[in-house]
């Protein structure tokens, strides 16, 4: 049986936003982080409702059953348009067992935003249930006012369907390091003090490649191969996918490894082209970021474009995955076009 792409209504004024921990909660000293991101929804008129797992003390916000219990709550309560985590985390896989997917695909869509280890629940649920999520901006980020050229993920979930959406990269990007937001709970500004674009990896000329866009973080995914939940044999009928993926900080050893058994699990075979998120995940003594992403993929046959801002590198370009989209790298211009549709 075929799964369709199903697009939760856009967000209006007045309506409710879920914050809930499915990996990592937030220490105290970062509260005011929180605080400050919760305060930006309020003020566009949204009601915002904290959940109960919350806790920043360990890797986990709460046992695995009451992160499970508490996220599907969320998305399955009418009352609630859309679900954002604080930010990722380490072992959110130990939900899997525990959600009841064909419920929470029973409920009226809501938005699921959020990246890194929350790609472990946006992309299953997805492939799962055809509802389409957002890879992209935690909570945490949306305080930080969005560069020329990008979108965010308010923008995203507040569109009208139907409506495409474009994305260029702004040729900049951070070299390193993280904000200190104990220190600067209210910080706006993202650091982008590189330069840079993308890069074809696989050859040279010109792409133009359209499709489904489905995809994640390399080290949360990986862990997924050969299960139903990273099955993508019945998603979006027979059409052509846009796969991207990014390295959060394996080095490029286990990054070939993962991506090497991705491919042979199937995820990439309905691939048009792939797109690969920028990464600050170190090269290994003989093998590079990118060599190791050519190593595995490119037996695909298909354009492979590095250095996209899909990852853990500020700055974000947020991905719908279930969306229909076309990328277009010529040595004159970059961009992404999505359409929820």
């Amino acid at each position: 049986m075929t799964m369709t792409v199903r697009y939760p209504r856009p967000l209006r004024p007045g309506d409710r936003i879920g914050v809930t921990s499915p990996s990592s909660g937030v220490p105290e000293e970062l509260r005011g982080r929180l605080d400050v991101a919760v305060r930006d929804l309020e003020a566009l008129g949204y009601e915002v409702v904290v959940g109960r797992c919350m806790d920043g003390s360990t890797h986990i916000s709460a046992p695995a059953a009451e992160r499970a219990a508490e996220l599907t709550e969320m998305l399955t309560d009418p009352a609630i348009r859309a679900v954002i985590p604080p930010w990722g985390g380490e072992t959110a896989i130990d939900l899997m067992p525990l959600l009841d997917f064909e419920e929470i695909g029973r409920a009226e869509p809501t938005w699921l935003a959020g990246w890194s280890d929350i790609s472990v629940l946006t992309t299953p649920l997805t492939l799962l249930t055809g509802v389409a999520t957002v890879h992209g901006n935690n909570l945490m980020d949306t305080p930080y006012r969005t560069p020329e050229g990008l979108t965010s993920w308010l923008d995203i979930v507040t569109a009208a369907q139907g409506e495409p959406f474009r994305q260029t990269p702004p040729g900049r990007h951070r070299s390193g390091g993280w904000d200190d937001w104990a220190a600067h709970p209210g910080i706006r500004d993202l650091t982008l003090d590189a330069e840079g674009t993308w890069t074809r990896l696989d050859g040279t000329g010109d792409v133009d490649a359209e499709g489904r866009l489905i995809g994640g973080c390399i080290e949360i995914l990986a862990n997924l191969t050969g299960t139903p939940y990273l099955d993508t044999s019945r998603f979006a009928g027979s059409e052509p996918l846009l796969v991207y993926v990014e390295a959060c900080e394996d080095n490029a050893f286990e990054i070939c490894r993962n991506l090497h058994g991705m491919r042979l699990a199937g995820f990439f075979d309905r691939a048009a082209a792939v797109l690969v998120g920028r990464t600050h995940a170190p090269d290994s003594r003989t093998l590079t970021q990118h060599e190791a992403v050519l190593d595995a993929l490119g037996p695909l046959g298909v354009p492979v474009i590095a250095d996209v801002e899909c990852g853990h590198v500020p700055p974000y370009l947020p991905l719908v995955n279930g969306a229909r989209g076309r990328v277009v790298h010529t040595a004159a211009r970059s961009e992404i076009v999505q359409t929820l549709d």
